[in-house]
């Protein structure tokens, strides 16, 4: 299954840009007295944390079922439970049928447990955390499930439809994961049994032993400043990352060289940029184009 999850969470979560004080990584990156990274350093139990394993389990579920829609994974294929007819609401105008390949997402979430909650053998506070936003990630992707129709009937009369559920891109998750992200809340592990053990998780500085949705991400530990470099946490700050310079409203945008920089400025160069331009369709079936050079800015914090 050719799938790297973990860079595709990244890919999407920055859009290709660096807009983000925080960069998405499964860890730190340590670097030797040489300067080349090479010891990866576990990220502390933050909401960072919490996204990367939640977009991890939810890219693992999403890549097996999309696999099994297209036929290039054994054991699997579309959804068999998705036959016959069905109602949207229990009223006889809102019946349809199910047709076509459903996504069989059961399957994918079922992998996604074997294969990414086993790393979690330990009794403690982190791995608690971890395995709720594994499922958290989960469910968030079992909740973006949609159903898709297509009717049948004279002149278009929809008198009965054709159904069948189908996966969300990848970006649509990592971005419903984003939001919450930005709402991840706080708990702490309760201990019990003779040697006080972490049993489940509880909303810190909440009475009483509320626990946290199934759907929300959490967190153990308050995120460190990203603005300079942390060899402990494997943390490369933002010197060098390019921003955007902007004005009014704009500044406190997530790829501002206002909030990327962290206040330390911003140096500003030009560069040439060799683009493609001017393209023609030739019949058939060839595309032929100039290649246009122009100036711009290029902004990168100090």
């Amino acid at each position: 299954m050719p799938v790297s999850v973990s860079e595709r969470a990244v890919e999407l979560y920055t859009n290709g840009r660096t807009w983000s004080l925080w960069l998405p990584s499964a860890c730190g990156w340590r670097r030797a007295a040489s300067g080349r990274r090479d010891t990866c350093v576990p990220v502390p139990a933050t909401r960072e944390a919490a996204y990367m394993h939640a977009v991890t389990a939810a890219g693992v579920a999403h890549a097996v079922a999309m696999a099994c829609i297209r036929g290039t994974l054994r054991g699997c294929g579309c959804d068999v439970d998705k036959q016959g007819f069905s109602s949207m609401s229990g009223t006889p105008a809102a019946k349809f049928r199910w047709g076509g390949c459903s996504a069989d997402v059961n399957y994918g979430l079922d992998f996604s447990r074997d294969f990414v909650d086993q790393r979690e053998n330990t009794q403690s506070a982190r791995s608690l955390m971890n395995l709720h936003n594994n499922e958290a990630g989960r469910r968030v992707l079992e909740q973006t499930i949609k159903l898709q129709c297509r009717c049948h009937g004279a002149s278009g009369s929809c008198s009965l439809k054709t159904c069948w559920n189908s996966l969300p891109s990848f970006r649509e998750v990592a971005m419903a994961l984003k939001s919450r992200y930005n709402k991840a809340i706080q708990v702490q592990a309760f201990l019990a049994g003779r040697k006080r053990l972490p049993t489940f998780l509880r909303v810190k500085r909440v009475q009483g032993f509320r626990k946290p949705q199934p759907r929300q991400l959490v967190f153990l530990d308050h995120s460190p400043s990203y603005c300079e470099a942390s060899a402990v946490i494997g943390n490369m700050g933002t010197d060098g990352r390019t921003c955007r310079r902007a004005k009014g409203k704009g500044r406190m945008a997530h790829d501002s060289c206002d909030l990327l920089c962290c206040g330390r400025g911003y140096d500003t160069r030009e560069v040439t940029v060799v683009s493609r331009c001017n393209c023609t369709f030739y019949w058939c079936c060839n595309v032929r184009c100039h290649n246009c050079i122009h100036r711009t800015e290029v902004f990168t914090c100090k």
